[in-house]
């Protein structure tokens, strides 16, 4: 089953159920994989291929994070709790996330194969890793670690 018959099946789901605040989000994800489609369309149809739809995905729960920091920061615990439930409905779609020691294993491999030996040749270091963690791993996470094992 691909991730945007999944969601049409959830969707149908949470209209049956009445559950509001799941309608909500699986709509907002509806709408934004619809968007990406919209935006690569060349004089026809277009279909999202699976990296694409993990983007976009990566995309919204990276939104909510930074809202709901936001709500938290500004005393908004009512607005903050909205967005905390869209992500866990966003996240039931993610690919499950990599642990800490999984990206420093991955991050060393890289380094190792690129030869990176300084600082100067984070933005090599980065691009792959973020490649290979695309939508499992927070870029920010992958970033500190990078820096951690360039620094050395």
């Amino acid at each position: 089953m691909s991730l945007k018959e999944k969601i049409d099946r959830d969707l149908k789901d949470s209209l049956k159920s009445g559950n509001k605040e799941r309608l909500n989000a699986i709509r907002s994800i509806r709408a934004a994989l619809l968007e990406k489609e919209v935006s690569i369309r060349v004089g026809g149809t277009a279909v999202l291929d699976d990296d694409q739809e993990i983007e976009v995905l990566a995309s919204l729960a990276k939104k909510r994070r930074d809202a709901i920091e936001q709500f938290t920061l500004g005393n908004r615990t009512d607005l903050a709790a909205i967005e905390q439930l869209e992500l866990a409905v966003i996240e039931e779609y993610l690919p499950e996330p990599v642990s800490d020691d999984e990206i420093t294993d991955i991050v060393r491999e890289i380094v190792a194969r690129t030869g990176a030996s300084s600082m100067k040749e984070m933005g090599r270091v980065m691009g792959e890793a973020m490649k290979t963690l695309k939508g499992k791993a927070d870029g920010t996470k992958v970033q500190l670690i990078v820096k951690s094992q360039l620094s050395l």
